[in-house]
């Protein structure tokens, strides 16, 4: 790893409906290195997925807006970027790979010139000829025949949807790498041979990247970082020793890890965090997790806690403190 490739500072995010304002990201800070891959984690609703599409300015028109804070990606200040600019950023420095491979590609066209869009928007300088040879060798390093480009998605299998969804992501080599969940649709089995294609193609091509997920297993696979999501803010980050050593965690990491079966232990069930997350739209003005911590205080209903960094491993929460 080397410089800094993403850097957020300050993001907040709010989705304007008739009913509410919902406050989706407050006061995000985030960056990724170059070569470096983070692990975003947190429930549903946390911010996930508002947070990646925020960088690639995807929001719902109209209803989604950036209201403060930067996004710089290699050295580019994206929230100042006009939207035809933003058209040749995303598929060239940054690229995404979507949930659902299912709804990621059209149905009524071969799969094999939804990569040549790609390369076509943003390789102009190729020909035609060697577009169909990019072409070829992504399919090629994705594991798919490249004599299959011409059939259309039906004709594939979940797992091999998803890897022509992963083609088109990394069809121009971008530099930032989303992967929002890629493996939730798929078996175990597939799951496997995707996340090992991925990380052989990060170190193949030497993508940052940022990977959203539920699975804490995947993070410790795949991840040199973890940033631990809950209500719109990170409230632990660190490197995999930090978080999944032996040290203090955050009690929302705790409770996360407690949800986790053990292949040790002779606990018969698992343990949930009780409760739900705040109201986005009606948040608390202290820590946010306090009516769901088991070691909260008066202090922590009252006052937001501020962020406690030692070392690589940085907390937000009055346990910290001092």
């Amino acid at each position: 790893m080397t410089g800094e490739l993403l850097d957020i500072r300050g993001l907040h995010v709010v989705y304007r409906t008739l009913e509410s304002d919902v406050y989706a990201i407050n006061g995000l800070d985030l960056s990724v290195s170059e070569g470096e891959t983070l692990g975003l984690v947190g429930e549903t609703g946390a911010g996930k997925t508002t947070t990646a599409l925020s960088i690639l300015k995807l929001l719902p028109d109209r209803v989604g807006f950036i209201t403060k804070g930067e996004i710089t990606l290699d050295g580019v200040e994206l929230t100042k970027v006009s939207e035809a600019d933003m058209q040749m950023i995303r598929g060239n420095t940054v690229s995404m790979i979507f949930q659902d491979p299912m709804s990621s590609l059209n149905p009524v066209i071969p799969v094999g010139k939804q990569v040549e869009e790609v390369l076509t928007l943003h390789r102009r300088e190729l020909s035609k000829r060697e577009i169909d040879e990019q072409v070829d060798s992504i399919f090629g390093m994705v594991g798919l025949p490249p004599s299959r480009k011409h059939e259309y998605p039906h004709q594939f299998s979940g797992g091999m949807k998803q890897r022509i969804v992963i083609a088109i992501a990394l069809s121009c080599q971008p530099k930032l790498l989303l992967a929002d969940e890629p493996t939730t649709a798929l078996d175990v089995t597939i799951q496997a041979q995707v996340l090992d294609m991925m990380r052989d193609l990060k170190e193949k091509l030497r993508t940052s990247m940022i990977l959203i997920t539920h699975d804490l297993g995947v993070v410790a696979e795949l991840c040199d970082r973890v940033a631990i999501m809950y209500a719109g803010e990170i409230i632990e980050m660190g490197s995999i020793d930090d978080l999944y050593g032996t040290g203090d965690k955050h009690p929302y990491t705790e409770g996360l890890f407690g949800s986790l079966p053990s292949l040790t232990g002779d606990e018969r069930r698992l343990h949930p965090i009780d409760g739900l997350m705040p109201d986005p739209t009606s948040l608390p003005q202290g820590c946010k997790f306090y009516e769901r911590c088991p070691k909260r205080t008066g202090h922590c209903e009252a006052e937001a806690p501020a962020l406690n960094v030692s070392g690589t491993h940085s907390v937000r929460c009055r346990l910290f403190a001092g």
